[in-house]
């Protein structure tokens, strides 16, 4: 079993808070972000940087849920407005029917 932690692999507090933060927005656990939030500010991270971790969580989020919702769409055989609302690289990711994930 590997016991290295992130800290250890990232060498920074804030860069593994950061990720952290990012990880607890994309899983809507509040209390997980107030939590983090908590320790981001004690580790010296600035609103900025915690609100970029957080945007940036958001738009991965978004275009899975897009993703998501066009292949609901396809396979009830719907034709809906929200295929052809999907971005196309809202995160570096494809739209769907590809092998890569909204995670890059």
């Amino acid at each position: 079993m590997d016991t290295t932690t992130a800290t250890e692999i990232f060498n920074d507090e804030k860069i593994v808070t950061l990720i952290c933060l990012g990880a607890a927005t994309a899983a809507n656990c509040i209390p997980c972000f107030e939590h983090l939030y908590e320790k981001a500010t004690h580790a010296g991270l600035t609103q900025e940087e915690i609100n970029g971790a957080a945007q940036l969580a958001a738009v991965v989020k978004k275009g899975a849920h897009l993703a998501l919702k066009s292949s609901i769409d396809e396979l009830l055989g719907t034709d809906s407005e929200t295929r052809e609302a999907l971005p196309q690289k809202p995160c570096g990711c494809t739209p769907a029917k590809t092998p890569q994930s909204c995670a890059g």
